[in-house]
């Protein structure tokens, strides 16, 4: 049976919070409301051992989106939205080179006569921990393809809903007066696979024929692992870093310029096999970060010509000759 995919789609995957910034994205959110963020995290990271007395097991990745509904309901948000949110994409500031870095590098492949002979083109997603709606409000969404994160629901479902005519209008969703109430989806550094694994099978663009958990062969899949490549920072994206190393793909760790312990940690990463290089969070024009990426990228690309013009020869029968 024929593959429904060319498999001709290079994927650079981006985690977000000190990789693409060099800060986290909630800070805009407690200049807004005025509150001591290093307070919020200090009771985030308490908030497992305080759950722990009760019995009551939480995960340590995401307790903190349950903590901001805290805030909400105690006023200390008050009146905070997806709306707002998004506003706060507004406030990140992106590492050198970003975002013009992820138009760059889609050129680099787009836009060589090579790789349009075969269709071959690159796509860019975020995945992260962080909030799906701030990313979408920063600089970087127009070029990217895709954004996973945390994301929260502001009037939910109530029961009976199903029959009730009283359908929110989703045009309501800068009504001022909502607040968000539930979480909608959590990504921790372990459920970041799933989004590797949505990218691998083509499920992010297909979601109604593909499911991420179909079986499908690794050739019938619409970016095949060794196709992409995986950007972050550290430790926390080591489960998303072995699936890519496991499978053939390419990792990259990056650190701020001048910090030591960063710097440590990532070539400790590389020293460990969890990463195959790093760089400096840079993403200026020849860079190292920008020429190791770039690099890597037309190398992938290069390989897809090369088992396209091989499939292409094998197809064609040897032409007729003359005999002796």
């Amino acid at each position: 049976m024929k593959s429904p995919f060319e498999q001709n789609i290079i994927a650079m995957v981006w985690d977000c919070d000190k990789t693409l910034i060099s800060s986290y994205m909630q800070e805009p959110l407690f200049r807004h409301f005025n509150v001591d963020g290093g307070k919020f995290w200090q009771e985030v990271n308490a908030l497992k051992a305080y759950y722990g007395k009760q019995g009551i097991s939480v995960n340590s990745d995401t307790s903190y989106l349950n903590h901001i509904l805290t805030y909400v309901k105690a006023g200390l948000f008050k009146g905070l939205n997806n709306a707002l949110l998004r506003e706060f994409g507004k406030e990140l500031k992106f590492y050198p080179g970003l975002p013009q870095f992820f138009g760059e590098v889609k050129s680099l492949i787009n836009d060589d006569e090579k790789y349009k002979a075969f269709d071959i083109r690159l796509e860019h997603y975020v995945v992260s921990t962080g909030f799906a709606e701030t990313i979408r409000g920063s600089a970087i969404a127009p070029f990217v393809d895709g954004i996973y994160g945390c994301e929260f629901i502001e009037t939910p479902a109530q029961p009976g809903f199903l029959n009730s005519a009283d359908v929110s209008d989703a045009a309501d969703i800068h009504d001022a007066s909502r607040e968000i109430s539930q979480i909608a989806s959590a990504l921790d550094n372990t459920s970041k696979t799933r989004y590797l694994f949505e990218i691998n099978k083509g499920s992010n663009k297909y979601p109604e024929t593909i499911d991420v958990n179909s079986s499908i062969a690794r050739e019938s899949r619409r970016v095949p692992f060794e196709n992409m490549v995986y950007i972050a920072d550290g430790p926390s994206d080591v489960p998303a870093f072995s699936i890519l190393n496991y499978n053939g793909g390419s990792t990259f760790a990056v650190y701020p310029k001048g910090d030591v312990k960063a710097f440590r940690q990532v070539d400790a990463l590389r020293r460990d096999n969890r990463v195959q290089m790093f760089g400096e969070a840079d993403y200026e024009t020849a860079s190292q970060s920008w020429l190791w990426l770039t690099e890597k990228v037309r190398a992938i690309a290069d390989s897809i010509v090369e088992r396209k013009q091989a499939a292409i020869r094998n197809s064609a029968g040897a032409p007729p000759t003359h005999l002796n």
